[in-house]
């Protein structure tokens, strides 16, 4: 089926697992216009904090009780080292300490952005690069301590992901060769240490992951697979799985020891993944319009992995592979990994258009699962609209946490366990995309940015697991945001 729903004022789940129990009602009766009024007369309650207060220094709305601080800022903050904080912050983790926390921190840099990430002397992979990441310690109330570099000389780091051994794998979305002023080729993933500086020198690039315009990853923390995201047109991306190999054990350095390893450009297997419903191949996950759709998977081996002649996503063809649109966030939760398609059209080779897709992928099942579809979206100004999920992350509340990059509005987004969208921020500044949402371990603070013209916040407040009835809380009066 196409476009029959609206991009914004539609967001579902379907059944199973995790996030997922199913639905009943209309789609107007879930969200949209008429949920609205059934919520404002009194018919049905709000998921989530209720609805965000407008800033009044026009930067940050959030729900009443809620607070937020400025952590970093680019060009106006400053390194350790002296430089300003570099500009487009994005995928972001988060690593606890006894007082606090490290959040180490992409800075997703390809050219003429104003602040680049310091290339300071041993941090960097290429003379050529300006983007790279950077660690911001902060004190068990959020606030910054201070802001160094941590990788220099990479380019558009996007997203990435946390390994259970408490490392950032931090992705380069790009395919560019040496040439001009890079004096390497990119696309690849770098691991980066949130605590010991020196273990970030001499940086190396994980070879055996594949050479493509990656995004996220995700590992399991019972094998050490990892997942990866593409993000990627003409064709399409895909759904990667790196196996490692049989040796393999996992920790700190483990992963730059077998990159530097003999034969470490090929270590263990990278495979894409194939879709099938029944015995019938689904080439594109587009295909998938109505929550709780199951696919099973098989995994096919990438040919060359570096893509010496050819790009990876074009090494197989579209009836060896199952492709999507803006693969985007993913974040492991619930025993497997929720992973994002941020929106598809038809002119860009999908099947069916959408605003949004949240899938889960089941790697004992090996099954992946339509969670979460937003439809194409009428009125991208409607406050009360949502689209274009990227970055993602698991709460410890219940549900997920989406960062919107789509047309005009632009929110931090919650899906309850029971699937209902609710608003936990706006973006009062501008149309730019929020990024680099995580929560603290002891899940007192929300991180999160807007990418341009580049803050990085901690928004906390009155937390509570919560259901499609309300937030469970108790209502105050406290409307202070705490601006910083």
């Amino acid at each position: 089926m196409a476009s029959s729903f609206s991009r914004r004022d539609v967001l579902r789940t379907g059944a199973a697992g995790g996030l997922g129990i199913a639905i009943a009602g209309s789609i107007d009766a879930i969200s949209g216009p008429a949920y609205a009024e059934a919520v404002q007369n009194g018919v049905a309650r709000a998921a989530g904090y209720g609805p965000v207060v407008a800033d009044p220094k026009k930067v940050l709305a959030l729900p009443k009780g809620f607070k937020y601080q400025i952590v970093a800022q680019a060009g106006v903050t400053t390194l350790e080292s002296g430089e300003p904080t570099p500009s487009d912050a994005d995928g972001t983790g988060f690593f606890h300490t006894g007082n606090g926390g490290v959040l180490v921190q992409n800075h997703e840099i390809g050219g003429d952005e104003p602040y680049g990430v310091p290339a300071l002397e041993g941090l960097v992979y290429d003379e050529g690069g300006r983007g790279g990441t950077t660690n911001i310690v902060v004190d068990r109330n959020g606030k910054r301590v201070r802001q160094y570099v941590s990788l220099a000389g990479t380019v558009q780091n996007c997203a990435g992901g946390v390994t259970p051994w408490n490392t950032w794998l931090t992705c380069e979305e790009t395919e560019v060769r040496a040439g001009g002023d890079l004096t390497k080729d990119h696309g690849y993933v770098f691991e980066v240490d949130p605590f010991d500086k020196d273990a970030n020198k001499n940086p190396v690039p994980l070879k055996f992951l594949g050479r493509y315009a990656h995004e996220a990853v995700a590992v399991n923390p019972r094998n050490s697979e990892i997942y990866l995201t593409e993000d990627a047109s003409t064709p399409n991306g895909l759904y990667f799985r790196w196996t490692p190999p049989r040796n393999f054990r996992p920790g700190k350095g483990a992963l730059r020891k077998l990159a530097l390893g003999k034969d470490g450009d090929k270590a263990g297997t990278l495979e894409t993944m194939t879709c099938y419903k029944g015995s019938k191949h689904v080439a594109d996950l587009s295909e998938a319009t109505q929550p709780g759709t199951k696919y099973k998977v098989k995994w096919v081996e990438v040919p060359d992995r570096d893509a010496k002649t050819v790009s990876v996503r074009k090494q197989l063809g579209d009836d060896k592979v199952t492709r999507s649109r803006k693969l985007e966030g993913q974040w492991w939760g619930d025993g497997g990994v929720y992973f994002v398609s941020s929106y598809a059209r038809h002119d860009d080779g999908s099947v069916n258009e959408h605003d949004g897709q949240v899938w889960f992928y089941d790697p004992e099942s090996e099954t992946v699962t339509l969670k979460t579809i937003f439809g194409v979206n009428p009125d991208p100004e409607q406050d009360t609209d949502y689209d274009g999920p990227d970055n993602i992350t698991v709460s410890p509340y219940g549900g997920l946490i989406l960062a919107e990059d789509g047309e005009g509005v632009q929110h931090l987004v919650g899906v309850t366990e029971k699937g209902s969208p609710y608003p936990m921020a706006r973006n009062d500044l501008n149309d730019s995309e929020f990024a680099g949402v995580v929560f603290s371990n002891d899940g007192k603070f929300l991180f999160a940015a807007i990418q341009t013209p580049g803050y990085t916040f901690s928004i906390t407040g009155p937390w509570s697991k919560h259901d499609d009835h309300g937030p469970g809380r108790d209502d105050h009066d406290d409307r202070d945001h705490g601006r910083d």
